[in-house]
C-alpha cells in the first residue's frame, strides 16, 4: 500500500526552493516502509497462522462432515431400504385394507341381513312374549280350575268314602232284606209245596195238583167236583182234610202268620155256557171248598178264618186255550194262592230305605 505523506512532500518541495532536509525524509520514508512491511509480514504470518488453524479446523470439520455425510448416506441408504420395505408393507397393507374393505362391505351386508333377522326375531319374540303372557294367564286360570277341581275331588273322595260306608251298610241291609225276602218267598213256596204234596199223597195223582206259573196251587176240577156241580165229592174230602192240617200247622206259627195277608180260594171254569152261569158256578165251587176247610175236622181251621176268602172268576182267567178238550179241562180248576202282607214286605223295604245316604256337596 502506498501512502502519501503530504507534509513531507511539501517539505521536499520547499527544499527544491533552496531548503535542505531531503535525506532525512527519505530515511523516514524507508523506515516507514520497512515498518509497514514488517507489519504486513506480521499480518501475513498471523494470517497464515490463523489460516493454518482454520484450515486444520476446516479439515477436521470436513473430515467430520465427510463422516457425517457417510453416516448420513448410510442412514439414507437404510432409510431408502426401510422406505422400500415400508412401501411394500404399505402396498400389502393397502391390499389387506382393500380386502378388509370388501370384507367390511360383506360384513355390512351380512350385518344388515342380520339386523333384519334380529328385527324379525324381535317381532317373533314379541309375539312369543304375548303368547307366553296369554299362556301364563291361561296357566293361572287352569291352576285355579285345577285347585277347584282338587277341592271338588277331595270333596268327592270324602263323598265316595261316605258312599262306600253307605253302600257297605246298604249292602249289609240289602243282604238282610234279601234274606228276609228269600225267607218269605221260601215260606210261601214251602206252604204251597206242602199243600201240593199232602194232597198228592192222599189222591195219589200228581197230575191233578200242580203249582202254576203264577205261584198258585192248581186243583183240577175233576178231583173235587162233578161236571157242572159245586158239591164236593166224598173221595175229595180226605185230601181237603189233609189240606186243613197243613194250614193249621203253617198258620199256628206266628213267624209264618205275620207275613200272610190272605189265602184266596178261587174258582175258574172253561168257556162252555154263559158268562153268568160260569161266574155263579166258579163262585159256588170256591165257597164250597172254603166252607169245608173252615168246618171240616170239627172246625180245626176256623180260628184262622180271618186269613181266608173265596172268589169266582168264571171263564175270565184261562190258563190254556178253550179251543181243545185238554185246554178246557185245565181251565176248570180251583186255585189256592197265598198273598203276603204288604206291610210286612214294606216294613223290610222301609228298613232298608231308612239308611241315610251321604249328602252331595252343596246339598241340603
Amino acid at each position: 500500500m502506498r501512502r502519501q505523506f503530504k507534509g513531507r512532500s511539501e517539505a521536499f518541495v520547499r527544499s527544491n526552493d533552496g531548503e535542505q532536509g531531503f535525506w532525512p525524509s527519505y530515511a523516514d520514508m524507508m523506515s516507514a516502509v520497512a515498518l509497514i512491511l514488517f507489519f504486513v509480514m506480521l499480518l501475513s504470518y498471523i494470517q497464515n497462522l490463523i489460516t493454518g488453524n482454520n484450515l486444520q479446523n476446516t479439515k477436521a470439520a470436513l473430515e467430520e462432515t465427510e463422516e457425517r455425510l457417510t453416516a448420513t448416506q448410510t442412514l439414507l441408504t437404510e432409510t431408502r431400504l426401510h422406505l422400500t420395505e415400508t412401501q411394500e408393507e404399505l402396498r400389502g397393507t393397502q391390499e389387506e385394507l382393500s380386502a378388509t374393505q370388501i370384507e367390511l362391505q360383506d360384513t355390512q351386508a351380512s350385518l344388515s341381513l342380520t339386523l333384519q333377522q334380529v328385527a324379525d326375531a324381535q317381532a317373533q319374540l314379541d309375539k312369543v312374549t304375548v303368547d307366553l303372557d296369554a299362556a301364563k294367564l291361561t296357566l293361572v286360570q287352569q291352576q285355579q280350575e285345577l285347585a277347584g277341581q282338587n277341592r271338588l275331588l277331595n270333596e268327592q273322595r270324602a263323598l265316595i268314602a261316605d258312599q262306600e260306608e253307605y253302600m257297605k251298610a246298604a249292602a249289609e241291609e240289602l243282604m238282610a232284606m234279601r234274606s228276609q225276602m228269600q225267607t218269605i218267598a221260601v215260606l210261601r213256596l214251602s206252604i204251597l209245596e206242602q199243600i201240593r204234596d199232602s194232597m198228592v199223597r192222599v189222591m195219589g195223582d200228581a197230575s191233578k195238583v200242580t203249582i202254576g206259573d203264577n205261584g198258585n196251587i192248581m186243583l183240577s176240577e175233576s178231583i173235587l167236583f162233578d161236571v157242572g156241580s159245586s158239591e164236593i165229592k166224598e173221595e175229595a174230602k180226605p185230601a181237603l182234610d189233609q189240606l186243613i192240617d197243613v194250614f193249621v200247622v203253617f198258620l199256628s206259627d206266628e213267624e209264618n202268620a205275620k207275613y200272610v195277608d190272605t189265602i184266596v180260594i178261587s174258582g175258574h171254569t172253561d168257556s162252555t155256557g154263559t158268562d153268568e152261569s160260569n161266574r155263579i158256578l166258579s163262585t159256588d165251587r170256591a165257597n164250597a171248598v172254603l166252607g169245608y176247610l173252615l168246618t171240616g175236622k170239627n172246625g180245626k181251621l176256623n180260628p184262622y178264618a180271618r186269613y181266608f176268602c173265596a172268589s169266582g172268576y168264571g171263564e175270565t182267567r184261562p190258563v190254556q186255550s178253550n179251543a181243545t178238550d185238554a185246554g178246557r179241562a185245565a181251565n176248570r180248576r180251583i186255585e189256592i194262592s197265598v198273598i203276603l202282607r204288604d206291610d210286612s214286605v214294606m216294613q223290610i223295604v222301609e228298613s232298608y230305605l231308612d239308611i241315610e245316604p251321604p249328602k252331595l256337596p252343596g246339598g241340603n
